[in-house]
């Protein structure tokens, strides 16, 4: 499939996990794909930048258009997570978490909206089922997320006039590498995966693929009708309710 042939797309935190696995797939469809994250992508054109710092962040864009003269795809996949109750976080992590998980995306849509609207192109953002409810210990994580899918709706609607359409996935439990060590480090990591299995419908947690080939979708032609929308990507997880 050959869906992205000629056009350009920017992964951010393409490295690993979920950036990695539609990084992949938006390549395997014909893009030029460049990753951006703090470290080199040894698998794809990529662009380092601190992604706290929005001086750093605001030369990503033109790095890009530098290279390939043109971009159609933004993917704002790279996120942090800091665990701790409002009580006990220390205000530097929670405006940390704030920075990477909603102003960079912010600043990132901000500097390639100019360049979307000459290819008509299409932003996809990576919140999570924690935007619509909140794992303990989550409240930085949570808040930012919620922001996120608050900020993809509010860029559909500003910008859908410009022919650029945005819409985010709210992934569940994805087996990335740092879920899986999560899960290896349990004293009993086969109960573990067992158990949080069962909490899915599907009888499972999800693969970084299958999060990728939504994204896919929605970046792509097929999908033009589609803007402004939040699609959880959970097995089922949010729809189940506790017993009784």
């Amino acid at each position: 499939m050959t869906r992205f042939e000629g056009k350009t797309a920017l992964v951010t935190g393409g490295r690993s996990g979920i950036g990695k696995a539609v990084a992949e797939r938006l390549r395997g469809e014909g893009a030029r794909v460049f990753t951006a994250q703090r470290d080199k992508d040894p698998e794809f054109e990529h662009v380092s930048a601190d992604f706290s710092d929005s001086a750093a962040l605001a030369q990503v864009i033109p790095a890009v258009i530098a290279a390939s003269g043109r971009l159609d795809v933004l993917v704002n996949n790279a996120g942090l997570m800091r665990e701790a109750t409002i009580e006990d976080m220390m205000l530097e992590d929670w405006q940390r978490s704030l920075a990477v998980n909603l102003t960079a995306p912010f600043l990132l849509v901000k500097h390639a909206l100019p360049h979307l609207r000459m290819t008509r192109g299409t932003i996809v953002n990576v919140g999570s089922i924690e935007g619509i409810g909140c794992n303990p210990h989550h409240a930085a994580y949570a808040a930012s997320k919620a922001g996120l899918h608050g900020l993809t709706r509010a860029i559909a609607v500003d910008h859908g006039q410009d022919g650029i359409r945005c819409n985010a996935v709210a992934p569940g439990w994805i087996d990335t590498d740092l879920n899986l060590d999560f899960i290896a480090a349990q004293t009993n990591p086969e109960a573990f995966r067992r158990d949080i299995g069962k909490i899915h419908p599907v009888g499972r947690t999800g693969a970084p693929e299958e999060v990728a080939a939504l994204v896919s979708f929605l970046a792509a032609e097929e999908s033009g009708f589609i803007t402004g929308q939040i699609y959880t990507v959970d097995g089922g997880r949010m729809t189940r309710l506790s017993l009784p």
